[in-house]
């Protein structure tokens, strides 16, 4: 954590605040997990997830977007529509550790130094780092190994509105696309044998929740240098 804290610090000392305008802000929502243990719904928060996140607006329309959060994820067969897995009765727990840089799209002008209310659809994308931990299920019970790493492609859409002076309120629902297929035990690298479910299908998490971001800095100037 204190890791993420520092680098966020350096990006914020390393932008120059004469032409453009700044936000910083959380993130409160929940999480869920689609793969192979439990429901197949892909938006259904159940565990809580919390972040940080700074934005660079660099015009009205396209923002440069760091952020950093932390959600816990797990699933439970029982709940599954499906009877082959409700039959079957797996369960796990895990977190995701995720560090996120990439770009922000407005469809509407967002220019923050207009006095009037607005209100904007948008979309971001980029490319995630997390950390999460290693499973295995053996026998219906799941065994807990090493942290490990992954890469994401984040998917989120949202909506945000400046209702309040000098803060944004925004509400978004993100879905990643990871490179590993053991979020949830069903495909251990070390233990092939053990492997269950889709294994050409990789795992997703999805956070979903509301932003709130303070701005700063001084008036941009959004035309060519």
């Amino acid at each position: 954590m204190n890791r993420i804290f520092f680098v966020i610090v350096l990006i914020l000392m390393s932008v120059k605040t004469k032409a453009q305008i700044h936000e910083f802000g959380v993130f409160v929502g929940g999480s869920n997990y689609i793969g192979d243990v439990g429901p197949t719904d892909y938006i259904a928060p159940s565990d809580a997830a919390l972040g940080l996140m700074y934005k660079w607006n660099r015009s009205p329309r396209h923002s440069w977007r760091i952020s950093y959060t932390y959600g816990k994820i797990s699933s439970n067969d029982i709940d599954s529509d499906v009877s082959g897995r409700k039959q079957r009765g797996y369960e796990f727990e895990n977190s995701v550790k995720e560090l996120s840089l990439g770009l922000e799209f407005n469809f509407f002008d967002f220019n923050l130094h207009e006095p009037d209310l607005k209100m904007t659809p948008y979309v971001y994308s980029g490319l995630s780092y997390f950390r999460y931990e290693e499973k295995r299920i053996e026998n219906g019970r799941v065994y807990t190994g090493d942290g490990a790493g992954g890469i994401a492609i984040p998917m989120v859409v949202g909506i945000k509105t400046n209702v309040i002076e000098n803060f944004i309120i925004g509400f978004e629902v993100g879905a990643r696309y990871t490179f590993t297929d053991n979020l949830d035990g069903s495909n251990h690298p070390d233990y092939e044998e053990l492997s269950f479910g889709n294994l050409e299908s990789n795992d997703w998490y999805v956070f979903t929740g509301f932003t709130l971001t303070y701005t700063f800095g001084n008036k941009p100037c959004y035309c060519a240098n």
